[in-house]
């Protein structure tokens, strides 16, 4: 392709699926393989910002620490703000005090980061780049992260935005559409896997009857998701993508108590990147031929 086709990485969500996504990028990052830019969805965006400003073992860190820690999630957050992630020990605290969130190297590092999240009032994917890893830019990554059901709308220029997942789950196609043609591709479910129908349809009817467009994303989720890793498999086929998946289902809540789970997805992801790192590096030296 030539020194001058643009390498990304693409990082789904899948709540604390994103341990895996965690254990391969700090193993990449261990041993400086570089991007010309970055998306990440839900979990993808929450941990995957972490590639940008350049601090492996920070999402198994703070993830470990806090799993215990009502502050962190749980249902008393859900009933006293509406988000079962706290958005002020989440976005805040944590990034501000308690494990530092180095946004000089965020805004130092030339990597592009995007985040994808669903636009309520369309029911579609909307991209944001984050620039400077300020307050502004958390917001964004947590209304891509912010889950139906279980978190309030995130309000952002007068778009109320929710979920990245539910419009795009693996932005691959979109990212190609930015420039970037030849990607690596980190997915949280095995090779195989089919989403089914959600199975929540009829209190999403009810909680977003004034929003009908989302009601109809969620409701198309699974099509559109299952579209999308075809797409993936068919670029990995034609050598447009490097594909990292778990070799089989990961099976861990979307709320982690024992940080020990947390470690063992995190620690299979690393386990993965580190037996095909010559086969990735190799992918990349044919990119910038």
């Amino acid at each position: 392709m030539g020194k001058n086709t643009k390498l990304g990485l693409v990082m789904e969500g899948g709540s604390m699926r994103g341990m895996f996504t965690a254990g391969v990028t700090d193993v990449m990052m261990e041993n400086n393989i570089e991007f010309d830019g970055a998306i990440g969805v839900s979990a993808g965006a929450c941990f995957g910002v972490n590639y940008k400003s350049r601090q492996p073992g920070r999402a198994l860190r703070y993830n470990m620490r806090f799993c215990n820690d009502k502050r962190y999630a749980g249902i008393g957050n859900l009933i006293k703000e509406g988000n079962i992630f706290s958005t002020k020990f989440c976005y805040r605290t944590v990034p501000n005090e308690l494990d530092v969130f180095d946004r000089k190297a965020f805004k130092e590092n030339p990597m592009e980061f995007y985040v994808v999240a669903t636009d309520v009032e369309k029911g579609c994917e909307v991209y944001y780049r984050l620039e400077t890893g300020d307050d502004e830019d958390l917001d964004l990554i947590r209304a891509s992260a912010s889950m139906p059901l279980l978190s309030k709308m995130v309000e952002v220029d007068k778009t109320k935005l929710l979920d990245g997942g539910i419009a795009d789950s693996i932005p691959l196609k979109g990212f190609e559409k930015l420039g970037y043609l030849k990607n690596v591709v980190i997915l949280t479910q095995p090779l195989g896997f089919v989403k089914e129908k959600n199975k929540h349809m009829k209190l999403i009817k009810i909680k977003y009857h004034k929003y009908p467009n989302l009601v109809g994303a969620l409701a198309d989720r699974h099509i559109k998701y299952n579209a999308e890793t075809l797409y993936v498999s068919r670029q990995e086929q034609a050598g447009n993508a490097f594909v990292i998946r778990p070799p089989e289902p990961l099976n861990i809540a979307g709320i982690i108590r024992d940080p020990k789970e947390l470690e063992r997805v995190y620690n299979i992801g690393r386990k993965v990147m580190t037996e095909r790192l010559d086969e990735l590096k190799e992918f990349i030296k044919k990119v910038k031929e």
